[in-house]
């Protein structure tokens, strides 16, 4: 492939490289062409904010672009930088890949590929998108978690850790035996007594999810959703997890990722920016979990936070 102009200056590379969103960006381009709609949807800036950092990195020789249509792409090619860009991109580089954001945009970026058109040619392919959006308006966004949950045995009984105002309660109780709901805040416990004032099966409990008020074995689930990072002592959590489940009984966990979002600690009281899925399985293990999984959630291309993973383990038989 023909190499682009070779004018272009180290200082003036490394200007237009040096800004961590730029350096972002070019990772992104370096795995995939995108657009500029795409580009901002994964590192989650305006399209005109994201426009300009393309517009000095294609000045300076970083990137190419690409119309095909009314749509324009843009893409970082290594065997088309001259040797000098080409040189510090590959000292750089490694530099960067350690960085939560890095795993967070590989995650948005699998999503917003998967939103693409189908081949216009594939029958198929533009009939299912259709389907999804006809389904949706028919029936809503959650009818299929809704009924997923029917494949839950029907004895079991299921703590919901951190219930808040009772939306995973609400959503699991019509297909299992009880559920326990459990927060330590009063006015979450009030919103989630309204909410699930129908069902008969569901009790509420005041407590800490480190001192569970739920006898020892009583419970063939015991799930918690972004919770953990709310806590000092997650350890603690993951232990009373483990003593309320029945032999074989699950724990899952849903939480964030690692991240560097520290505002997060001021703003929402976090203690904790994220977890790795080495910490995540330690935990587990420290409490003598097993069989244990973590796997992350597709992320929404429009959502604004951390990608989410969902940890499970089960209690020995």
């Amino acid at each position: 492939m023909k190499e682009l102009a070779s004018t272009n200056k180290s200082a003036d590379l490394l200007s237009a490289i040096a800004e961590p969103i730029r350096m972002r960006i070019g990772r992104l381009l370096e795995m995939h062409e995108l657009t500029v709609g795409e580009v901002a949807k994964v590192v989650q800036l305006p399209q005109s904010t994201v426009s300009r950092h393309l517009k000095v990195l294609a000045d300076a020789g970083w990137i190419v672009r690409r119309t095909e249509g009314t749509a324009a792409y843009y893409q970082l090619t290594l065997d088309d930088l001259v040797p000098v860009a080409r040189t510090i991109w590959l000292a750089i580089r490694p530099t960067s890949e350690a960085e939560p954001e890095v795993a967070e945009d590989a995650r948005r970026l699998e999503s917003v590929l998967a939103e693409r058109p189908m081949d216009s040619k594939s029958y198929f392919g533009r009939v299912a998108g259709a389907w999804d959006k006809v389904r949706s308006e028919l029936f809503g966004r959650d009818f299929t978690a809704r009924a997923m949950c029917s494949l839950l045995p029907r004895h079991w009984v299921v703590a919901d850790l951190g219930c808040g105002a009772g939306n995973g309660a609400e959503l699991i109780a019509p297909f299992v035996k009880a559920v326990i709901g459990v927060d330590e805040s009063d006015a979450m416990l009030s919103a989630a007594k309204r909410r699930l004032s129908g069902l008969g099966n569901v009790r509420l409990e005041k407590g800490r999810i480190e001192s569970l008020p739920i006898r020892d074995g009583e419970v063939n689930a015991a799930l918690c959703i972004l919770v953990l990072h709310h806590l000092s002592e997650p350890s603690g959590a993951i232990r009373e997890m483990r003593r309320i489940l029945r032999p074989g009984g699950m724990a899952a966990v849903i939480d964030m990722y690692e991240h560097s979002r520290t505002i997060y600690r001021h703003t929402m009281g976090h203690q904790h920016l994220g977890f790795s899925e080495t910490r995540i399985k330690e935990l587990f293990s420290d409490a003598g979990l097993v069989d244990i999984t973590v796997s992350p959630i597709p992320s929404d291309p429009d959502s604004k936070g951390p990608g989410l993973f969902v940890a499970t383990g089960h209690a020995p038989d």
